[in-house]
């Protein structure tokens, strides 16, 4: 592995740590950036135990800001979706569902933008049982096909106007479990070996790093602020899934 592809894996696995735990839909950049470092599927499993790395530490920080309310609704509808991602992700052109996801994505985060600007309430529809499983599902579906599911979750909390401590709380006790749920799919995929180890610990310091910077940036950010900086992020994440 040649100097510059070891430096762009070390900003992903900062920008990692920073997404757990402050702007959340900057980790499907560093999904992006480890895809093009390293082949498709390895990178998926590779950046996978570094999540949980940064899933671990925005736990700690965020877990008395966690609604275990929001988390229930998402739950069931997610394992489906991740079974349903392993499927397609062993049998079908998952860089032709990577595009499509962040096309998805792109169109989801104008229709938020456009209702924002008009001042369009849109709690209601984003509290719904619909939308409940609809997230679950296309998070559970985005995360074991693309690493994606942090941007359907920005939306869906957004749309609902959720507070910026309990946007990350709840976020993060999320992910940690959904991720967690993706070890043994990975692992029935064959994408576990010695170098993905090898290469995560000597990672791990990054992630470390970014999700210090990331506690001191969420702390300095207003809510309004902080909403639209989620937002882009959102759209960033999905132009890197859409052009990777």
């Amino acid at each position: 592995m040649t100097l510059t592809s070891l430096v762009l894996l070390a900003v992903a696995a900062l920008l990692v740590g920073f997404a757990k735990t402050a702007i959340g839909g900057l980790g499907s950049v560093a999904v992006a950036i480890f895809a093009f470092v390293l082949p498709t599927r390895e990178s998926t499993a590779a950046i996978l135990l570094l999540l949980i790395v940064g899933d671990v530490v925005a736990v700690w920080h965020y877990r008395r800001d966690a609604d275990w309310r929001l988390i229930r609704r998402l739950v069931p509808a997610v394992l489906p979706g991740l079974a349903l991602g392993a499927l397609f992700l062993a049998w079908v052109d998952d860089t032709t569902l990577r595009r499509t996801i962040g096309v998805l994505l792109l169109a989801l985060a104008a229709l938020q933008l456009v209702l924002t600007r008009r001042s369009t309430d849109t709690s209601q529809v984003g509290g719904s049982r619909a939308a409940a499983i609809g997230t679950g599902a296309a998070a559970g579906f985005a995360t074991m096909t693309a690493n994606a599911a942090g941007a359907v979750m920005t939306l869906y909390l957004v749309a609902q106007g959720v507070e910026k401590r309990r946007f990350l709380g709840t976020s993060a006790l999320f992910f940690f479990g959904v991720n967690l749920c993706k070890l043994p799919f990975s692992a029935g995929l064959g994408l576990f070996d010695a170098d993905t180890a090898k290469r995560t610990v000597l990672l791990v310091p990054f992630v470390l790093v970014g999700t210090w910077v990331g506690l001191h940036t969420a702390r300095r950010l207003s809510q309004s602020r902080f909403d639209q900086a989620v937002l882009v992020a959102t759209v960033v994440s999905a132009v890197a899934l859409v052009v990777r």
